[in-house]
């Protein structure tokens, strides 16, 4: 196992098991921030509005999977000193060419949805100011310079900000509607109403779930976590980030049952609806709750902006060194690394390194081109297709990898965690299916 003979600043050994304590979270607040975007605020708005409380449930099992995966990302790298992808790598070619084509249509497009995202709340806030492509032009840039001058401890600063503001407008939100307590501890109780079956997954699988969790590892090592010992201060951290994602969704819930539930009003699909929605507020609690409602909107969209810009980057400087590097032997003996090789001082590197800043111009450049342009059909399926299978890529490669001696014993899956995992991999299987089905092929 790859422990290091560093000390802590009392001279412990580094190796030493540390006790979780709330000092230590950030990573789980990064995640978080990152992991919930305006579209996913927007599809849980909608599974309130049209079934109310009935589905509080779901988005339950969908904070306890998003646990099990995120655990099991934060774990590997703990347990192993090897980075996910240097784990995907071991795994055989297939990996690489898949999380190849990926990252680059996956960025692409992303960079547009990210960029208009948060450009929406400005030109809402202010509509007699510039347009749209103006304020996603300057949020994109904004993010470039942000990510690309800053290391993680600054940047972990500001995603705590952000999803503080964010939890505060959402919570503040939910309470001002006034939430029917009664019938949202009725919806924990598993029904499924006619129709709900997608909406049902989607909120399982859909808040929090993307390629987010699996950079969530990379987080870990930046923050100065870089082996087994931060295992207990990992999985606290990560409680603490899907936790904090459940009272998002169920506050978003309750605002859908509350305010629009009863009163039939249907909000437009996409980052769009969180305007509808702001229009709906203002109607119902004047202007002020409109904006400060709108803030939240903003600081919604932007965190996950600049945590993609930090997070995928990472993970795109990871591919490009392993994919220069010898290829790790499919079942190793030993899995652990030297320390040279592993944890922040990897995560350091990469920050200023050439690939990973390449990656963040991907991000930011190119998709301002897709502001003024239609997407491209052929792209649009490429980037529903492969998007769709990164959960369950995810879910089944690390069941993979936890499973095999590329794992030390004591950090294997227990039956517990295999549980987990496959659940959350058969759910993203059935959401693969629903959503390639529902491309516009």
């Amino acid at each position: 196992m790859a422990e290091t003979s560093a000390t802590t600043g009392t001279g412990e050994p580094a190796s030493r098991p540390r006790k979780s304590s709330w000092k230590y979270i950030g990573p789980g607040i990064v995640v978080a921030a990152t992991g919930v975007g305006a579209g996913d605020l927007v599809a849980t708005l909608i599974a309130g509005s049209k079934f109310g409380y009935t589905l509080m449930w779901a988005a339950v099992i969908g904070c306890v999977v998003k646990i099990s995966l995120a655990e099991a990302a934060g774990r590997w790298h703990l347990a192993t000193g090897r980075t996910l992808f240097d784990g995907w790598r071991s795994l055989g070619p297939w990996t690489t060419v898949y999380f190849a084509i990926y990252v680059v249509i996956w960025g692409f497009i992303y960079g547009a949805t990210a960029m208009s995202s948060s450009a929406l709340p400005i030109v809402a806030l202010f509509p007699d100011g510039p347009g749209l492509k103006f304020w996603a032009i300057v949020t994109g840039l904004i993010g470039l310079a942000f990510v690309w001058f800053n290391r993680y401890a600054v940047f972990e600063k500001v995603m705590t900000v952000l999803i503080g503001i964010m939890f505060v407008v959402v919570v503040y939100v939910a309470a001002r509607v006034v939430p029917d307590v009664g019938a949202s501890f009725a919806g924990l109780l598993p029904v499924l109403p006619d129709g709900s079956l997608l909406y049902t997954l989607g909120l399982i699988g859909g808040v929090g779930g993307t390629i987010t969790m699996a950079a969530y590892g990379y987080w870990v090592n930046a923050k100065g976590w870089s082996n087994s010992s931060w295992m207990k201060v990992m999985r606290l951290d990560n409680r603490v980030a899907y936790i904090t994602t459940g009272v998002f969704v169920v506050a978003m819930l309750i605002v859908g049952a509350e305010l629009l539930h009863a009163s039939q009003v249907a909000l437009t699909s996409g980052d769009r609806g969180l305007v509808d929605l702001g229009a709906v507020l203002e109607d119902r609690f004047g202007a002020g709750t409109a904006k400060l409602f709108l803030v939240g909107f903003f600081a919604t969209s932007f965190s996950s902006l600049i945590g993609v810009w930090h997070g995928v980057s990472l993970m795109f400087a990871d591919f490009v060194e392993r994919f220069r590097a010898p290829a790790a032997p499919a079942d190793p003996a030993d899995p652990a690394v030297s320390e040279e090789q592993a944890g922040p001082a990897v995560t350091e590197r990469q920050q200023r390194s050439l690939p990973f800043r390449a990656y963040l111009l991907w991000l930011t450049f190119p998709p301002m081109t897709l502001l003024w342009l239609d997407q491209p059909f052929g792209l649009v399926i490429a980037y529903g297709v492969l998007g769709a299978f990164f959960m369950p890529f995810l879910a089944l490669t690390l069941i993979w990898l936890l499973n095999s001696p590329r794992t030390p014993s004591e950090w294997r899956n227990g039956w517990v965690s295999n549980g987990m995992l496959a659940l959350a991999g058969l759910l993203f299987v059935v959401l693969c299916v629903q959503q390639v089905r529902e491309l516009p092929w």
